[in-house]
């Protein structure tokens, strides 16, 4: 007997209550919606300046997330300063989304309420602040990233419904030149643009015809041409007039005792006077140690001028930038065999692709901290200071997916099994006592209680101690990597922690076994006389001589000029 078939419970039937058809195309219309709003004031593809503040009023709405690029180096200010100027009763609420908090203005949207929340990296300029506005409970932290790991978000859960950029030039296209300074710029177009969010790019100059296209077209939706050139900071640059002796001892120790021992080739180096007074020795203390061409050659570095000796030495086969640096701009495209550069000459830096390149790609990170504790966890945050931690802590760690093996790699094999691995050299530099007689070597961060105070749900630790593979200090080397279980760990740190609370547990005896076992290294055991480490050691002396050794390629920004 033919039965008639059961419907289908699962398909849906036409009804008078069914429920009204989905829109998936939401963001690109609500686009579509404000950009209609503010097109019929182009000027031949251009937003004339004078109506950017109206232009922003329209296109950032309350509770929108907004990249503002405020870069390690390159600053959107035109955008900042007129976003400051918008009417809070308009655009408030606002979720910034910037790796760096380095202009006044970028804390008056806090201040005037236009912005509520961030998530941010770097906060050097006005950490002190953030800390103010954090306490008064004007501004909310999202998290303190790391730069790529700020960006990694944009593609998940923070993309951004506004980006505010710069760049060099701009055609009528809208097609951009980003030139030496690219930075975060391509990034945070690619969030917003292939999400259908809005992007407004200010630029120094509209032209005919750009040098290079490094941002299509179709990836932006505003150009302006702003009121000056937009701001660069010289961040890298560090004048060897600055460098004492101390300095030079702890240079020294570096390229003895880790540089050599571990046949360090690729690496990178954080900002500080310490890892400056490195680069000016390898041209004289590295020559005579006979280590060109054995350590230093492949670097993930803005391009410090503080390494052009080494460079015009023969020391450096590559560098791959972050970001440029004022005054480089003629010694880069004099040196394209050293420096990614397009066809123009200019240099092609990219910080995400060089924050990977660091933390994959290379055998070494070195940098200084402001604090560690008796585990060598380090952090930047201070009491009463908010810097954040920049690309620390994405290159200041041993990255578990690295799979290709190196000389250095390999001396820091864990274990002997047919599946040990290799580890990542992170070595933090510190003198152990700060200016101002604030000891470095401390029981607890402060970053504790800064994050129990402002509710974060973990302390903002820059890079936790398991990580770390030794620490230099004026004392000495620490070794950590080669201490056995805990407590040798932290007898090994306390050996070079000199007199500050956690140098004071130092036992005698133990610290003469550790340096016995080669775990600890004085610079008596590595060969080094003190009385040597004299600035006499350094390549270059001066800005001055820096614009020497480069043939008068490098020209300094006025306030590093001593003629």
């Amino acid at each position: 007997m033919n039965q008639r078939p059961e419907p289908n419970r699962l398909t849906p039937t036409a009804s008078a209550n069914a429920a009204p058809a989905r829109s998936w195309t939401t963001r690109r219309d609500e686009k579509a919606r404000r950009l209609a709003r503010v097109t019929p004031w182009f000027k031949d593809g251009v937003l004339p300046a004078s109506r950017i503040v109206d232009a922003l009023q329209v296109l950032i709405r309350p509770g929108d997330r907004v990249a503002l690029e405020g870069d390690n180096q390159k600053q959107a200010d035109f955008l900042s300063r007129s976003f400051a100027k918008v009417d809070p009763a308009e655009v408030h609420d606002v979720h910034l989304l910037i790796s760096s908090i380095s202009r006044p203005e970028h804390l008056t949207l806090f201040e005037k309420r236009i912005a509520h929340k961030v998530d941010f990296a770097f906060a050097g300029p006005q950490s002190l602040r953030v800390a103010q506005l954090l306490e008064d409970g004007q501004l909310e932290v999202g998290s303190i990233h790391t730069y790529v790991e700020l960006y990694a978000r944009m593609f998940v859960d923070l993309t951004p419904q506004v980006a505010l950029l710069c760049a060099e030039q701009a055609d009528r296209h809208g097609n951009l030149y980003t030139g030496a300074n690219t930075e975060d710029t391509p990034t945070i177009a690619e969030a917003a643009a292939f999400r259908h969010g809005i992007v407004i790019v200010q630029v120094n100059e509209i032209v005919d015809q750009l040098p290079r296209v490094d941002i299509p077209a179709s990836w932006v939706d505003v150009v302006v041409e702003a009121d000056q050139p937009f701001a660069v900071e010289p961040l890298f640059t560090r004048d060897p007039r600055h460098i004492g002796d101390l300095q030079v001892l702890t240079a020294m120790m570096v390229i003895r005792g880790i540089y050599e021992q571990y046949g360090v080739t690729s690496l990178n180096h954080g900002i500080g006077f310490d890892t400056a007074a490195i680069e000016l020795l390898l041209p004289t203390y590295g020559e005579s140690l006979g280590l060109r061409g054995k350590i230093c050659r492949n670097w993930t570095l803005n391009p410090h001028p503080t390494l052009i000796p080494a460079i015009e030495s023969g020391w450096v086969d590559s560098v791959h930038c972050f970001g440029s640096e004022v005054g480089m701009e003629a010694y880069i495209e004099a040196r394209p065999d050293v420096f990614f550069t397009g066809s123009d000459g200019s240099l092609r830096s990219n910080r995400v692709l060089c924050q990977l390149a660091g933390q994959y790609g290379v055998d070494l990170f070195i940098g200084s901290t402001l604090q560690l504790d008796a585990d060598a966890n380090s952090s930047t945050v201070t009491r009463g200071r908010l810097a954040g931690f920049g690309g620390a802590p994405n290159m200041g760690h041993d990255p578990r997916g690295r799979r290709h093996a190196s000389e250095a790699w390999l001396k820091l094999l864990k274990g002997d099994g047919p599946v040990a691995r290799g580890q990542k050299l992170v070595v933090q530099t510190a003198e152990t006592y700060k200016k101002g007689g604030e000891p470095t070597f401390v029981d607890e961060l402060d970053a504790i209680a800064v994050g129990n105070k402002s509710g974060m749900p973990i302390a903002p630790v820059m890079i936790y101690g398991d990580d770390v593979s030794h620490v230099v200090t004026e004392e000495g080397i620490a070794y950590l990597h080669k201490a056995e279980g805990i407590d040798e760990r932290r007898a090994t740190l306390a050996a070079v922690a000199g007199v500050t609370p956690i140098g004071l547990r130092a036992k005698p005896e133990k610290t003469a076994e550790l340096r016995r076992r080669g775990i600890v290294a004085y610079p008596e055991d590595l060969g080094i006389r003190r009385s040597d480490a004299k600035r006499s050691l350094l390549a270059a002396r001066s800005i001055d001589d820096l614009v020497t050794w480069s043939g008068g390629l490098y020209a300094p920004p006025a306030r590093f000029r001593s003629w």
